[in-house]
């Protein structure tokens, strides 16, 4: 046994598992993986019982991480349990051992749990879908890719499973391919992922050739002895990764387009699964980063400003699943927030809360879409609490958890990673922190209350109504958890979770950070609830107290910065213009030196020979006589020649 190199001294002790509740962790993803290949190959006989296999794959595997995140509470330790090998070349061998520790049985209880209710979601949502089986098949393999990410015991492993994330989400997000912006969006996400796996996997090149491995264990035992110039590398060349699966700046343009998706898509992918996987890899490696200090705070930066900008976007849209993907995106920056500044557990507090009211308000949208047949922009909807009471009171707790109103569950969990910034002495990022909470506060009060709150505003062929039980009962169930969930987990920084996250999580107290000021932290949770007050206030006097109307103009300002926003600040105009017209430029080029240049010297070379071969076949006439006569004109030029050089 060995004491893995934490600096917070709490490190677990590492045991060979084969046996008992550990020793079947392997069922966890291999259950789904198995109710993906039954409904694929059995698509067309099942039709309306693939859902049957699929939700009872997905609630098998939420059993059995259950029963694992149990034994790991009982007696916490890293348990390897031992797999097959998969690769053995030259000395390099790479096995499917699984890593189960408090941080693997967090992330399999929130995979597990909100993949569950989403399948379950999906059975009404998607009733009636010519590919219904085939949606499910593709969910069950969703899930059994995010599992096999968080269970890898080595990088490559997880990577197999990153890569099988990204295919799924692609598989997904263009499941509705007939539609060309659907499949433009599939591809766009799957092209800016490959841009990020790139670096994931120079840093996977750079880790190897540092420490001769890439088991995840040895990497953090012998993290501390890195130079700081390589630790700098290999945490940004991580966080390049990272960037682009949780949609970070500069690789965030995908992760708002992936709505194109059904609508329990955008909760699996921005929920639970996909978008956090970035989040997981570098908590997962946090002694690594805790080597270079330099590292971090280009972290905590990323993290910063991609919260801002995103909030300031999502403050103009008005479809109501994009106000929550970049809704999404503005979250995540905090959860790198937390990174950045060495506050892991808390990034992982709230990847766990956001997986409650996330999962909760994109589900409220599909609900809200539902009954809206399809639509999508929230100035056609309003009052719609009185005829959607169970979305409309669900939706009132995502709302109050996100906007950080105590004591739901975003307020401790994104209020304790402004704290931490603030408390570590990262006082710009805490600023521009603070200004991303009370933007989310404004644009999700927004959404709320000009989708359930005054004056009908829809069509009149519209006849909107409460959604199915198959639909509702996965709203009450994250509303409780949104409601309680930051309250029993983590009300303070020593709760519940806080504590079993010790052991996994590396600690900061030896980099000599210092508060940014003389603010506790019982002056700063007063100035984030006021805050969300200031943000929630706001859009209230902006759209409850004035008449919104179909006859009155949409938003109360307009103006250069307004269009900034809505355009999403270019962003996507300015990567057209640079990457892909300049591509489609340099592939005309490449063309035309392809078919002029080096086609051109084929063909000519050939035509050269064809041309010689037209003139010398008249040589072959097949008469005797004219054979005769051109050896005598030759034995005559011989002759000649012959003559002159003798004389």
């Amino acid at each position: 046994m060995i004491q893995l190199a934490y600096a917070a001294g709490e490190a677990n002790e590492v045991i060979e598992a084969t046996s008992g509740v550990i020793g079947a962790a392997w069922l966890v993803p291999a259950l789904p993986l198995v109710g993906f290949v039954v409904v694929l190959l059995a698509t067309r006989t099942l039709r309306d019982r693939a859902a049957v296999i699929a939700i009872a794959a997905s609630a098998a595997a939420f059993v059995v991480s259950v029963a694992v995140a149990i034994a790991v509470l009982a007696d916490p330790a890293s348990y390897v349990r031992p797999m097959p090998t998969w690769i053995d070349v030259g000395g390099f061998t790479v096995t499917f051992d699984l890593l189960v520790d408090q941080l693997t049985a967090v992330m399999l209880l929130v995979v597990t749990g909100v993949g569950f209710l989403v399948h379950l979601y999906s059975v009404g949502y998607m009733h009636g879908d010519e590919r219904y089986p085939r949606f499910f098949a593709y969910l069950n393999l969703f899930l059994a890719s995010m599992l096999i990410l968080v269970l890898a015991g080595d990088l490559l492993t997880l990577f197999l499973g990153w890569e099988l994330v990204g295919l799924s989400s692609y598989l997904l997000i263009g499941f509705w391919f007939e539609d060309a912006s659907n499949a433009s969006a599939a591809k766009k996400a799957f092209v800016t992922n490959r841009v990020g796996d790139v670096s994931f996997m120079v840093a996977m090149f750079l880790a190897f050739a540092t420490f001769g491995t890439l088991e995840i264990l040895e990497l953090v035992e012998d993290a501390a002895t890195l130079s700081s110039t390589t630790a700098f590398a290999l945490v940004l060349l991580l966080m390049g990764g990272a960037a682009a699966k949780s949609a970070q700046i500069p690789l965030h343009v995908w992760l708002p387009d992936a709505m194109a998706g059904p609508t329990p898509v955008s909760a699996l992918i921005h929920a639970a699964t996909m978008v956090t996987a970035g989040v997981y890899l570098t908590v997962r490696m946090s002694p690594v980063l805790v080597a270079s200090l330099d590292a971090m705070t280009v972290i905590a930066w990323i993290g910063a400003l991609t919260a801002l900008l995103a909030a300031l976007v999502a403050v103009r849209q008005d479809d109501i699943k994009k106000i929550l993907a970049y809704s999404t995106v503005s979250q995540l920056g905090f959860m790198f927030i937390a990174v950045g500044v060495g506050a892991f557990r808390e990034a992982i507090f709230h990847l766990v809360t956001h997986a409650f009211f996330k999962g909760l308000l994109f589900l409220a949208a599909g609900s809200v879409m539902h009954a809206m047949a399809n639509r999508t922009d929230i100035w056609r909807m309003g009052g719609l609490r009185k005829v959607m009471p169970v979305t409309f009171a669900t939706s009132l707790i995502g709302w109050l958890a996100i906007s950080g109103i105590p004591p739901f569950a975003g307020f401790f969990s994104k209020d304790q990673i402004l704290t931490e910034a603030y408390l570590h002495g990262f006082g710009g990022v805490y600023v521009v922190g603070l200004v991303a909470a009370i933007l989310t506060a404004f644009y999700m009060s927004r959404w709320f209350f000009l989708i359930f709150l005054g004056t009908p505003r829809w069509p009149a062929d519209a006849h909107p109504h409460e959604s199915p039980t198959t639909m509702t009962t996965p709203l009450i169930i994250l509303a409780v958890l949104s409601a309680g969930g930051g309250l029993a987990l983590n009300p303070v920084h020593s709760g519940p979770l806080y504590q079993f996250l010790a052991p996994v999580s590396a600690s900061v107290e030896g980099l000599g950070l210092t508060p940014a000021g003389p603010l506790t932290e019982a002056v700063l949770i007063p100035v984030a609830i006021v805050a969300a007050l200031v943000g929630i206030a706001t859009a209230w006097a902006a759209y409850l107290r004035r008449d919104v109307s179909q006859g009155v103009v949409r938003e109360p300002v307009r103006g250069p910065l307004a269009e900034l926003f809505e355009r999403k600040f270019f962003v996507d105009e300015l990567y057209e213009a640079v990457f892909t017209r300049f591509g489609r430029r340099a592939a005309e080029v490449m063309v035309w030196f392809d078919t002029r240049v080096i086609d051109g010297a084929v063909n000519g070379a050939g035509a050269a020979s064809l041309a010689v071969a037209r003139t010398t076949r008249r040589t072959q006439t097949g008469g005797v006589r004219t054979y005769v006569g051109a050896m005598l004109a030759g034995a005559i030029v011989v002759v000649a020649v012959l003559m002159l050089q003798v004389r």
